[in-house]
């Protein structure tokens, strides 16, 4: 997910009892940037998601 939407992610998290899920977010917006910008963003993701299943 990108910042925008942290909060509401982590209010639907701990209102379904998943306190540990860590979510994976990357910087806002997406809908505006270039494609090369969505490139860099695919590979925030990626690097935030390998951290977040490794526990780093």
């Amino acid at each position: 997910m990108t910042t925008e939407f942290l909060h509401e992610a982590e209010m639907q998290r701990d209102a379904l009892g998943m306190p540990d899920l860590m979510p994976v977010v990357i910087d806002h917006p997406l809908s505006t940037i270039s494609e090369a910008e969505i490139d860099a963003r695919a590979a925030q993701a990626a690097e935030r998601a390998v951290a977040v299943w490794l526990g780093g």
